[in-house]
């Protein structure tokens, strides 16, 4: 499916992985940023991906305790860097060009052999 297509957004894309275009798991979709107006098409404009993203999703205790483990970064994944939307989201460019290998990058510090985020 492509990303300009009709998509069922609870149940298509919400939690799907994201991998680069290197073949790397680089997160999950956590929320969804949209454009338009009152009487307006509401149209997807980026995924949302990080801890940070699950604010509208938990209860504010709960928000509270990922922002101390996790920190509450958020990055944005545009449109127009999603090539196709099936099981996974596949993504146009590699990872660390939106900045979402840092996870990754954190885990390599800590864990042998190349990180197992």
């Amino acid at each position: 499916m492509k990303p300009e297509g009709r998509i069922k957004l609870v149940s298509q894309l919400l939690d799907l992985p994201l991998l680069d275009s290197e073949g790397r798991f680089c997160g999950v979709v956590d929320d969804l940023e949209f454009t338009g107006a009152a009487g307006k098409p509401l149209l997807l404009k980026a995924l949302l991906v990080g801890p940070g993203a699950y604010k509208g999703r938990m209860p504010a205790w709960a928000m509270w305790l990922v922002r101390v483990l996790a920190g509450d970064r958020i990055t944005r994944v545009p449109l127009a860097r999603i090539t196709s939307i099936g099981s996974v989201v596949h993504l146009d460019c590699p990872a660390r060009e939106l900045g979402l290998d840092k996870s990754e990058r954190a885990a390599e510090r800590i864990i042998p052999h190349g990180g197992a985020l």
